[in-house]
């Protein structure tokens, strides 16, 4: 797997506990991609301060600073803008477009339900009047999962038999996913995934 033609040292703004900012530095380790790392409280508002919403008015991590000053917020265009040239980011439109097409699925059906309850568990520590919403939580997490369960029993990775940028958009919060509660044991196919991306040269683990 080769690097990227990305050159110039960057700065990533972000919370290592976080599996949106976890996709950036499992992609920077998978492409030996150097970066400086400023981490980021979101628990006590540091998005909030007047300085970071300067480079990201939206007030979210993680954030990609070029050394020209440029800046691009939310992960998975991080991640593609990070893989270009490299074989983890196919260039065959239609290949691309369903690498998309998962990333889309990840943002809208996945990321909301899995990464979510394990907020609510890992970051506020499961408060009472949360315990409900830490339940419909779970159950829509299980629903992704059936999806990416069923696309696994076909082909290796996500989209054909080939480690994507898709694959990397997915593992963040599934891999994670009983820290919210949301249990693998029933998803073989997915936990033979993700054994397979723990194998890959350039690994490194969250946190």
């Amino acid at each position: 797997m080769h690097s990227t033609s990305i050159t110039n040292e960057f700065t990533i703004y972000g919370d290592k506990k976080s599996g949106n900012c976890y996709k950036i530095q499992l992609t920077c380790s998978l492409l030996n991609i150097k970066y400086k790392w400023v981490d980021v409280n979101i628990m006590a508002n540091e998005c909030q301060t007047p300085a970071f919403k300067k480079l990201n008015p939206n007030a979210k991590i993680p954030l990609l600073l070029l050394s020209n000053g440029q800046t691009i917020s939310e992960s998975n265009a991080i991640i593609n803008y990070l893989a270009v040239g490299s074989e983890l980011l196919p260039t065959d439109p239609f290949t691309l477009a369903k690498v998309q097409q998962w990333q889309f699925f990840e943002q809208y059906s996945h990321e909301p339900f899995i990464a979510v309850a394990r907020f609510i568990n890992k970051y506020l520590g499961l408060p009472k009047d949360r315990q409900q919403d830490y339940i419909s939580k779970q159950e829509g997490g299980h629903k992704a999962l059936r999806i990416m369960e069923e696309q696994l029993k076909k082909t290796d990775y996500l989209v054909n038999n080939k480690m994507t940028m898709a694959d990397i958009s997915l593992f963040a919060y599934t891999h994670v996913a009983p820290e919210g509660g949301v249990l693998l044991d029933t998803y073989p196919y997915i936990r033979a995934w993700i054994t397979r991306i723990e194998a890959y040269k350039g690994y490194i683990n969250m946190g």
